[in-house]
């Protein structure tokens, strides 16, 4: 059994894993490769992973080495782990697992509980890293904070954390406060972090955090910089007020900004505090503006998107920035395809779906995981929100043909509502290029 056999036999989900100490232990068994390489741990509800690609390709520009774990995956796991924004190379994925595999069948033996499917993948890539010898560790979080496997890192450079709204309300709490709280669980003492203060509820728990930390903490919102709209194939161009500073994003996402802003603000941290050289600072923004992140409003091919928006929050920063696409041709319909999970707030993210961007033409599709809501209930739903037509899929394929055949040249096809769904879409995309 090769390493993704093995992993995707773990149970994505379980009611129990082990303990922050428990982790501890295991990479202590590994001999702390976590401690070898400079982390920057990034949490937060929304823009995690695009936080991470802004960074990844900025360090990797100026010249750093850098290893990037992220979650998600789309189509291959080693997309978990990227060395200088490049997915792990088999041969390598492949001894990583085989010591943490071992590590693994010891320690169960003396009585600790077998690694999660997250926990594995994480001390993997520990593993990894520290081989590799990064000059910097970029690492997302996987669900909150507070308790996250990824939480053991005790001594990072810094903490970000994105823009918080509700999801995963039966781990994290129901209310926003809740949820924060879990999020600036991350916050070390000492360490700074920078986070999105857009949300003032938020910003204030995030902010409270910090002072017992005794943490430097820098919120960053919409007044820090403008949104400037561009020219061309350019969209847009941010305008840093502060550091008076232009940045060109590269994305048609106007939400991008609020990333993006979090980002740069983390690398003028780090070289106020001398982590990063500040000659390599043009070598950082270039890099930032050359960004890619697959599934973020990813324009596949002329006039079909690919977006990962999974929650209300994500569905409505989606449909501003699918509206703004749409209106550089008045004329074309707008075609969307659209899958969930069933633990995710399915009835906000449609009613936002239909008020913000009006479809004329949709397709719900069944996924293909335990999780995922049934083309059948999705249609009910969306015919009794929608005025539009409606049409059931049991397969991503089909679903997906079927509106490539229906649209026009003036038309745009956004697909959305999973990162199942786009990992399901790239998986069809990689067959039809290989085939």
């Amino acid at each position: 059994m090769n390493a993704e056999e093995y992993l995707n036999q773990i149970p994505m989900w379980t009611k129990e894993k082990n303990s922050l100490a428990h982790i501890r232990r295991f990479l202590e068994y590994l001999g702390n490769p976590d401690k070898e390489v400079p982390v920057i741990h990034v949490a937060g509800t929304n823009g995690k992973g695009s936080v991470c690609a802004y960074l990844t390709q900025g360090l990797f520009a100026a010249g750093y080495r850098v290893g990037t774990f992220l979650s998600p995956h789309l189509v291959k796991i080693q997309e978990r782990f990227l060395l200088n924004g490049q997915m792990a190379e088999e041969g390598l994925f492949e001894e990583s697992f085989r010591k943490v595999k071992e590590a693994a069948d010891v320690l169960v033996k003396q009585g600790l509980r077998h690694p999660t499917f997250f926990e594995f993948l994480f001390y993997m890539g520990a593993v990894y890293f520290a081989r590799q010898k990064v000059d910097f560790w970029v690492v997302e979080t996987g669900l909150g904070g507070r308790l996250d496997t990824t939480n053991v890192i005790e001594h990072p450079l810094i903490s970000i954390i994105t823009s918080i709204s509700l999801d995963h309300t039966n781990y994290l709490g129901e209310t926003i406060r809740e949820i924060a709280e879990e999020k600036a669980g991350i916050i070390k003492k000492g360490i700074p972090v920078i986070f999105d203060a857009n949300d003032e509820e938020a910003a204030q728990v995030i902010r409270q955090r910090a002072i017992e930390q005794g943490s430097p903490f820098f919120p960053i919102s919409r007044q820090d910089f403008h949104l400037l709209k561009a020219t061309g194939s350019i969209p847009y161009v941010m305008e840093l007020k502060k550091e008076k500073t232009r940045m060109v994003l590269p994305f048609p996402a106007p939400y991008q900004a609020d990333n993006g802003a979090l980002a740069w603000k983390a690398f003028t941290v780090l070289m106020e505090n001398g982590r990063i050289e500040k000659k390599r600072e043009p070598l950082l923004m270039k890099g930032m503006e050359s960004t890619v992140w697959p599934g973020r409003m990813e324009e596949i091919c002329p006039g079909v998107f690919l977006d990962g928006a999974h929650n209300p929050a994500g569905m409505e920063a989606f449909t501003m920035a699918a509206s703004a696409i749409a209106k550089r041709q008045p004329q074309g319909r707008i075609l969307v395809l659209f899958a969930v999970v069933s633990d995710k707030n399915y009835q906000s993210m449609i009613s936002c779906l239909w008020n913000q961007l009006h479809p004329d033409l949709t397709a719900v599709v069944s996924l293909h995981s335990e999780r995922g809501l049934k083309a059948e209930q999705l249609k009910s739903l969306f015919l009794r929100e929608m005025d539009c037509q409606v049409e059931g899929f049991e397969e991503v394929k089909a679903a997906f043909e079927f509106l490539l055949d229906e649209k026009g040249s003036q038309d745009f096809l956004f697909c959305v509502g999973s990162l199942y769904l786009i990992g399901e879409i790239k998986a069809e995309l990689e067959r039809r290029y290989h085939d």
